[in-house]
């Protein structure tokens, strides 16, 4: 590895640092009370280094769900060869055990961030390792015969992000009130019988 892929790569390490550091503070004392200084003292870095990477602590919102595709590669791992309807809900459930542990307050703050910079689609990149494991699983259902009336794996992923998407604003607006992870398995398994092959 040469000089510049290893500052590359500390650079990526820096970052991921601040995200998780910043992440795990807000879970234990609220966004609004985390301080830069804060993060910087968790994650063992200067704040010039922060700055380095993030305009400001807002800037983190931006990318503060970043670490779930590392969490969702973590959880795949090993289960390439599972049926594709046991991978789908793997990654349904993952995102629904990350999402609650970030708790309903920081989870708002971070779409509260995507509404006020609409021109970032970031989240949406079809590229995100997340958002690929689902179309790839809906590809393979389709392919083993798996029916799909009327619709496209591309347009089932589409709709099943909106949906569960719709699920944690609900989540939030009940201020976490009920177990995330219930109610997206719950509708999973209504979504789930029409994956029935005939």
């Amino acid at each position: 590895m040469d000089y510049h892929q290893r500052r590359q790569l500390q650079a990526k390490q820096t970052e991921q640092a601040i995200l998780e550091s910043a992440m795990v503070l807000a879970r234990e004392h609220s966004f609004d009370k985390v301080s830069v200084r804060d993060i910087c003292q968790r994650a063992g870095i200067t704040t010039g280094a922060f700055y380095h990477h993030f305009r400001s602590k807002e800037d983190l919102l931006s990318r503060g769900f970043a670490p779930l595709d590392r969490h969702m590669e973590a959880a795949l791992k090993g289960h390439e060869n599972d049926p594709p309807d046991q991978r789908l809900w793997l990654i349904l459930s993952t995102y629904a055990r990350f999402t609650q542990e970030q708790g309903w307050e920081l989870v708002a703050r971070y779409y509260q961030r995507r509404l006020d910079s609409p021109d970032d689609s970031s989240c949406m990149d079809p590229t995100r390792f997340t958002l690929r494991s689902v179309l790839e699983c809906l590809r393979q259902m389709e392919a083993e015969g798996v029916p799909m009336p009327g619709c496209t794996p591309e347009w089932l992923a589409d709709f099943l992000f909106r949906h569960f998407r719709g699920v944690v604003v609900d989540w939030i607006l009940h201020r976490g009130s009920y177990p995330l992870l219930s109610r997206l398995e719950q509708d999973y398994t209504l979504f789930s019988r029409t994956f029935q092959k005939d």
